[in-house]
């Protein structure tokens, strides 16, 4: 029965397949609800941080910061937050192509666009396209530190600084549930009005600073640039280990059902075989 033979290990193959899907589950699973935890622990300071620096840009029209300055530069930045590792469903495909399609605007409008790669998934892809990537940071592991993201980040910032650069957007993957993470494209700088609108509120505030106030929203602006990039490498690794739990969870399940089919191809083959042997035997005693 050389056919029943390859069936069985067929069989053997996808058995082994299943027993490390449900191990990546169970690990994803595990992981998920520290990074869940982790990303739920940031949002509170990313928030009033956005809240502070909104009442705050409103509060005193003396002094602009470079951040909230607009110029005429023909090229765009983008931070793109992507994973290390693969096994993740579509988390990565679907925030890759919402930045093909910003690169696509940019370059039917004529401007150009200097890319920063988190994560080693969207630093090969950048690089594939040739997209023109300015600096990167790749095995962040399961934690984020801020100081290893920061420092690519300040590539863009000084850019825009020194006015080569007309904005500077991130893309990355936002945690909204354990089944659903969408990609979006925030935009970063220049801050303004309409990107702050949601922290500053309706209401109208006065402060007095000390030492003085562009000391002040210097290192206010700085710090709410780093909340931003850090909660979104945070939500971005919620949702990886999510939709990674959820891609294992899928391939157990589907290894469990080839199995069952394998194993009924196989017993029915075997019964053929049986069969067979049985009408020879038969055949062979009324031909005696």
């Amino acid at each position: 029965m050389a056919a029943g033979k390859e069936i069985r290990g067929k069989i053997k193959s996808v058995e082994n397949t299943k027993k490390i899907t449900k191990a990546m589950e169970m690990v994803a699973a595990s992981k998920m609800r520290k990074a869940q935890d982790r990303m739920r622990a940031a949002r509170p300071y990313a928030e009033k941080v956005r809240q502070i620096t909104g009442n705050l840009s409103k509060a005193n029209p003396e002094y602009t910061h470079p951040f909230m300055e607009a110029n005429d530069a023909k090229t765009a930045g983008f931070v793109v937050v992507t994973t290390d590792k693969g096994l993740c469903g579509g988390l990565n495909t679907n925030v890759l192509r919402a930045v093909t399609n910003e690169l696509k605007a940019l370059q039917a409008a004529g401007a150009s666009a200097e890319v920063v790669a988190i994560g080693n998934k969207g630093l090969g892809f950048m690089n594939r396209i040739g997209a023109k990537v300015v600096s990167s940071v790749t095995g962040l592991g399961d934690t984020p530190h801020l100081e290893k993201l920061i420092g690519p980040v300040k590539v863009l910032l000084d850019a825009y600084t020194e006015g080569r650069i007309k904005s500077v957007h991130m893309v990355y993957t936002r945690f909204i549930n354990t089944m659903k993470q969408e990609a979006v494209v925030q935009q970063l700088l220049p801050l303004n009005a309409e990107t702050l609108q949601d922290g500053a509120g309706g209401r109208d505030w006065d402060y007095l600073y000390e030492p003085d106030a562009p000391t002040v929203i210097d290192e206010l602006l700085l710090r709410y640039i780093e909340a931003q990039v850090y909660q979104a490498v945070a939500e971005n690794m919620a949702s990886e280990q999510s939709a990674r739990m959820v891609a294992m969870k899928a391939a157990t399940d589907n290894a469990g059902s080839v199995i069952g089919e394998l194993k009924l191809v196989y017993n029915k083959t075997r019964q053929a075989g049986i069969t067979k042997e049985l009408s020879e035997i038969v055949a062979g005693a009324a031909a005696v």
